[in-house]
């Protein structure tokens, strides 16, 4: 149960920033015995990998916090973020850490299917995400980007290092998204009727 929440929590993480969870992976596995990556996903550990994985989330810090490039960074991002998601759940789930000592008794065979799980968990969160940013950035004039993609990058840390040394609590995070899920389409959905509403009242003038 535990490899289940802690690659979910990082395929999750993966969805908000790609980079995130796959550096912090990486520098546990290399600097701590907090986190033993399996034999098929070493390279995360390695040093040219955690460079690159660095510049990356450093361009991508930066890009998500300037309007209009973050909505060009987020379409980019359509095929990362759920590419690193899979990874993520990929090796998390088959890492042996401080709670799951065991992993192999959980995906002891289709190695993909972690995979996939992980790409569609990160490409639900990355879609989430992408489509509430023109929102906050049409509704504050482009001030609010900077300010949710702050939130968003530190929502990805807490969870990506949750899901790897306490991973039952990445259900109150998965349980959060779901509620947001669920007032974002009902707020979307009243905005709509909004505009028509507001339209329907324009012609009739």
């Amino acid at each position: 149960m535990f490899e289940v929440l802690t690659g979910s929590g990082l395929a999750a993480s993966a969805g908000l920033n790609a980079y995130i969870p796959l550096l912090l992976m990486g520098l546990l596995a290399r600097y701590t015995d907090l986190v033993d990556l399996p034999s098929g996903w070493q390279w995360l550990g390695n040093g040219w990998v955690i460079l690159i994985l660095a510049v990356l989330l450093t361009i991508e810090v930066v890009a998500d916090k300037v309007p209009v490039v973050d909505h060009v960074n987020d379409v980019v991002q359509t095929v990362i973020r759920p590419t690193a998601g899979g990874l993520a759940f990929g090796a998390g789930s088959g890492s042996q850490t401080v709670t799951v000592s065991d992993p192999d008794s959980f995906f002891s065979s289709h190695q993909w299917v972690p995979v996939v799980v992980g790409v569609l968990i990160a490409l639900a969160v990355h879609l989430l995400k992408a489509a509430a940013r023109p929102i906050v950035n049409a509704t504050t004039a482009g001030f609010g980007a900077p300010v949710a993609s702050t939130a968003e990058d530190a929502t990805s840390i807490v969870m990506s290092v949750v899901a790897l040394l306490l991973p039952v609590l990445v259900l109150a995070f998965l349980a959060g998204f779901v509620v947001f899920l669920f007032w974002f389409l009902r707020r979307r959905g009243e905005r709509r009727r909004e505009r028509r509403a507001a339209r329907a009242a324009g012609f009739r003038v």
